[in-house]
This record gives C-alpha cells, structure tokens and sequence, in this order.
C-alpha cells in the first residue's frame, strides 16, 4: 500500500509542478505536513542541500530520496517514476498534437499563462527553502526568544555568498558547484 500511496502523491506532484525541480517543494512541504512518518521539514531541507548538490534534476533526486527513505530502493524507483509519469504521458500527447494546434490562440493563450505559474511556484518554492534554511519557528514557538526565530550561522552564509555571488567581481563568475562544495565545507567545520 505504501508504494501505491508513494506513487500517486509523486504522481500528482509531478503533474502539477510547471516549472521544473523548484516548483516540486510547494508540494514536498504539504506531503510532509500530510505524511509525517515520510520525512519532516527539517529532513526536507537536508534532502534539498542533497539534491541540489548532486546530479541531476532536483525533483527526480528528491522523489527518489523521498522513496528511498520511505520504502527502501522499492519506494526509490516507485517515487522516482510517479514524478516523472506525468511528464512523460503529457509531452507523447503534446507531440502529437502541437503541430496542429501550435498556431490557435487558445493554445498560445494557455502557453502564455502558464508562465506565471511556473514563476509563482519557483518562487513560493524559494521562500519555502529560505524559511526552513534561515530561520527556526518551532524554536522560536516553545522560548518566545526573537534570537531563537533565526538560525545565525546559516543566515551568516547565506549573506556571504549573496555577497560572493552577486557583489565582489573576482567570484561572481565563479561556477554554482564552487559555491556548494565551499558551503559544505563551512558546514562541516562549523557543525551546522
């Protein structure tokens, strides 16, 4: 039963998230509010820091830790091919069609409003990471402390590489992966 439940929630992930990989975490982040014995928030940002920084595309390698983690290799593969059923049932229909209907206005009208969509959920999936990643309301919930509510090392990381990424002219052009092997690193040795 467990591979059929896995199946089916990947499955609707997979044919809902317009956008690619990011627009997966809307999804995750209500999977483990309705499945908690899956995986819980916390667990959810480890499983991004892991997929992000492995190859290939970060909802394929989430489904698959997701499985893993729920139901074994089983629940790897099984989790894996919900998410990536949908895309493949919809593109063997599109390719059949588009020729005929790529110049209708409906057509064009529904290709044009998906974007947004896929702008909305990419961006609510960027908040989602930002909010488990940076700050800790459960801490912040049980003390009432203001300094619990943030996770200081990570909010100090995060600000430097913004500033490494984006300001100083000598790393700006640096390739992503310099960035995440250097964040593991400083993971490591300041026990993140």
């Amino acid at each position: 039963m467990i591979l059929l439940t896995l199946f089916f929630e990947f499955f609707k992930t997979g044919l809902f998230a317009v956008g690619g990989g990011m627009a997966t975490l809307p999804f995750l982040y209500d999977m483990s509010a309705r499945h908690p014995d899956w995986f819980s928030t916390a667990q959810l940002a480890d499983m991004i820091a892991v997929s992000e920084s492995t190859p290939g595309p970060i909802g394929v390698n989430m489904a698959t830790y997701v499985g893993f983690h729920t139901a074994g290799i089983l629940g790897g593969l099984v989790a894996t091919l919900g998410l990536a059923a949908p895309s493949v049932i919809i593109i063997l229909i599109i390719a059949r069609v588009l020729k005929q209907f790529r110049e209708n206005t409906y057509v064009d009208a529904a290709f044009y409003g998906l974007r947004p969509c896929s702008v909305g959920l990419i961006a609510a999936a960027g908040l989602l990471v930002v909010k488990i990643a940076l700050f800790d309301f459960d801490a912040y919930a049980l003390s009432g402390e203001i300094a619990d509510l943030f996770k200081l090392k990570a909010l100090i990381l995060a600000a430097v590489l913004l500033v490494l990424t984006r300001a100083v002219k000598a790393t700006k052009k640096l390739h992503p992966i310099v960035f995440i092997l250097g964040s593991a690193v400083v993971g490591v040795l300041f026990s993140f």
